[in-house]
């Protein structure tokens, strides 16, 4: 069988390419378009989209319709970052190794890049590779994990335990933190992967074990993410590093150390194995949770 490594190219290469499909080109305001094309196709390690084309192989996904759920996915996730690095944020001026984007457009105009790319997000998903009864599906988990709910929910707990000192967040306020922030729209992959597929194997014990394996990993990915703001270089990382201590942010590396931040996202890894492992022994997902698994290695691996 092909290796993570070459599975995870191919896969990042099919992406990419339909990325650039996908994305507004030659179409007016062309500055505007060119600040979201900026923002998508700068680089990045893709790791949503991986993970709905690793989930949408236990449903038998159609090609189209993970591609769909990817690109939406990806769009969120830029959007995002480009909000993030605004001024009024995390006010920074690198992203993926190069300008971010209001950095290189503007202020206003990285405003509006995010807010186009947000509303695009919803385009693609209906853009018709995805049937009704799907389609609903996958907009209501990508809004659950992107909203009030998720994402921003937990951007806004951000900014608000920013610079609160011995005050601040404790560990289980900073695992609800990120929970939404960072952990709600990697679990909406996984589960927008799933969704892709045929009805008949989206059942409800599928998305119950994905939904667990999905927020492991989304631990994980926070996890490591704080590990290597403190054990990493800037050019490494792609953004300044050393960020979170100078704004000081609560981080699980400030709360328990990087020793016990490091124990704690393997612990991570272990659950969201233990929930591919009652998957495997259903017949009828037995053998496909193979790129999933190594998936959660893998965040968990960036950070030894």
């Amino acid at each position: 069988m092909t290796s993570f490594e070459d599975w995870a190219r191919e896969r990042r290469g099919h992406f990419e390419a339909a990325a650039e499909r996908a994305l507004p080109a030659g179409v007016f305001p062309e500055l505007l378009q060119e600040a979201m094309r900026w923002s998508v196709l700068g680089g990045g390690k893709r790791v949503r989209p991986l993970l709905a084309y690793a989930a949408g192989e236990l449903t038998q996904a159609p090609e189209p319709a993970v591609d769909a759920a990817a690109l939406a996915l990806e769009f969120i996730h830029s959007y995002s970052l480009v909000h993030d690095d605004l001024p009024c944020m995390d006010n920074d001026s690198l992203r993926h190794g190069r300008a971010s984007t209001h950095a290189k457009y503007g202020f206003a105009e990285g405003v509006l890049a995010g807010d186009a790319l947000q509303a695009e997000a919803f385009r693609v998903l209906a853009s018709g590779a995805v049937p009704g009864a799907r389609l609903q599906r996958l907009v209501r988990l990508l809004a659950e994990g992107a909203g009030v709910r998720g994402m921003c929910g937990g951007q806004w707990l951000d900014i608000k335990a920013t610079g609160a000192g011995v005050s601040g967040p404790g560990l289980e306020d900073l695992k609800r933190l990120h929970a939404m922030k960072t952990g709600a729209l990697i679990r909406a992959a996984v589960l927008m992967g799933a969704a892709s597929g045929e009805e008949r194997l989206a059942v409800p014990e599928l998305f119950e074990a994905l939904s667990r394996y999905g927020s492991a990993v989304g631990l994980a990915f926070q996890i490591v993410d704080d590990i290597l703001d403190v054990t990493a270089d800037t050019a490494t990382l792609g953004k300044s590093a050393g960020k979170d201590r100078e704004e000081g942010k609560a981080t699980y590396v400030s709360l328990l150390g990087l020793d016990e931040a490091r124990r704690l996202a393997a612990e991570a890894g272990r659950e969201a194995a233990a929930a591919l492992d009652g998957l495997e022994r259903d017949p009828r997902y037995a053998g496909k949770t193979r790129r999933l698994g190594e998936l959660a290695r893998f965040v968990v691996s960036r950070g030894r």
